[in-house]
């Protein structure tokens, strides 16, 4: 199944990763020194990006952004949203931001089945949004209006299955552990290089999930300002990664009921859309969470579940011991049962011995196919294909060939 192979590989060429933005992802040109950090550790990634000044999501829903995302082919799809927007109040924050990140994000997977779509969590102004404040008053410090982007960022990546590079929680985290770090630009707002490069950082940590410190590459920063950047970029979002990415899909396997050759298995799973079985004798099986299957022969059987959704998996595995009761596939039971003609092309009759037998033909992966009873049972089987099928008789077990 391809989505299985797609989990741990980017492609020969590295990742793709179209950045939607606006200034804060402009200034110091972020998509570029992010493919430099990823050039230090020796990674590739190609970029692309749309940044227009102030530009929100309602605005990129229909302009040049759509039309990047409608290509395809993309590894990872960032999305940030304009400074302000997401502090608003819930209620304009509802109207004004949530449908547009969310039809950003339906668009990615309807074009891009195996990215990841990435919210960027920005950061509240230096001295908060004293305009808005008066409708507002939460807006009025920093320390507010960057509670309110990081809550409602968190939300996004929630509601729309998504991912979330946290910035906004580095550039809290440094000047509370590193004073002497400038993040911020002249007007209070925007990004300088050290700011940009924690973003570069946090999202290289994101993208490849490895370990920050050991980045090499410095826009020309002071060799301690750089390494102290890294090292709140570790902490943060490296050491916290999975509280980040995107939930994954998990699942386990039970054994159910035994008869004989055959054994239920239930799978326990958690966001998955897709499930893949195999049984370990060559058989497999698709989407559903309760199968029976019919081994050939007793033994052991390494079984294995794969749960997917948007091209990541998790497997689950056990081992099932097959034991022989004496109703062998190969061999008739006790009883007085015969099939003619074995192999069949078309139909097959079945004597049972007794009025009370019960008939069933099953696929070899175990599913159930026609039942009958009676001493004398007419099997169709002229619409299956050709293969070997497995015929039940009360408890007795045997072996059909289809022509």
């Amino acid at each position: 199944m391809l989505w299985v192979a797609a989990v741990s590989a980017f492609g020969q060429d590295g990742p793709r990763v179209l950045f939607i933005g606006n200034s804060y992802t402009n200034v110091n040109d972020l998509p570029q020194m992010v493919v430099q950090v990823a050039e230090s550790m020796g990674e590739t990634l190609s970029v692309e990006s749309n940044t227009p000044g102030g530009c929100t999501f309602m605005q990129h829903c229909s302009n040049q952004s759509m039309s990047l995302i409608r290509q395809g082919g993309w590894s990872v799809v960032v999305l940030q949203e304009q400074s302000q927007y997401p502090s608003f109040p819930q209620g304009q924050v509802e109207q004004e931001v949530f449908p547009y990140a969310a039809r950003l994000v339906d668009s990615v997977y309807a074009h891009s089945p195996c990215a990841e779509p990435m919210f960027y969590m920005t950061w509240g102004h230096q001295n908060g949004d004293p305009q808005n404040a008066q409708y507002f008053p939460v807006l009025g410090t920093y320390e507010g209006m960057d509670s309110m982007l990081a809550l409602r960022y968190v939300q996004m990546a929630h509601d729309n299955d998504a991912s979330l590079c946290p910035v906004g929680r580095v550039w809290r985290y440094i000047p509370d552990n590193y004073s002497d770090i400038g993040l911020y630009a002249s007007d209070g707002s925007h990004p300088t290089v050290a700011g940009t490069y924690a973003a570069a950082c946090a999202f290289y940590v994101m993208i490849f999930h490895r370990n920050p410190e050991d980045i090499s590459y410095n826009p020309g920063l002071a060799d301690n300002v750089a390494q102290k950047v890294r090292s709140a970029v570790r902490e943060v979002v490296y050491e916290r990664l999975e509280q980040w990415r995107r939930a994954r899909p998990q699942a386990t396997v039970e054994i159910g009921e035994r008869t004989g050759l055959t054994v239920t298995l239930r799978a326990h799973t958690h966001l998955a859309d897709s499930l893949w079985w195999d049984f370990g004798d060559g058989f497999a099986a698709t989407q559903d969470s309760v199968v029976s299957h019919t081994y050939a022969a007793a033994g052991s059987y390494d079984v294995r579940l794969v749960a997917g959704r948007h091209c990541m998996a998790d497997t689950a595995t056990l081992q099932v011991s097959v034991e022989d009761t004496g109703l062998s596939i190969y061999e008739p039971s006790s009883r007085e049962i015969t099939i003619a003609p074995n192999p069949a092309s078309d139909r097959f009759s079945v004597s049972t011995g007794s009025p009370d037998a019960t008939v069933r033909l099953y696929d070899s992966r175990g599913r159930q196919l026609q039942s009958g009873r009676g001493s004398h049972v007419l099997v169709d089987v002229s619409l299956l294909p050709p293969g070997v099928y497995v015929l039940r008789v009360g408890d007795a077990v045997r072996k059909v060939v289809k022509r």
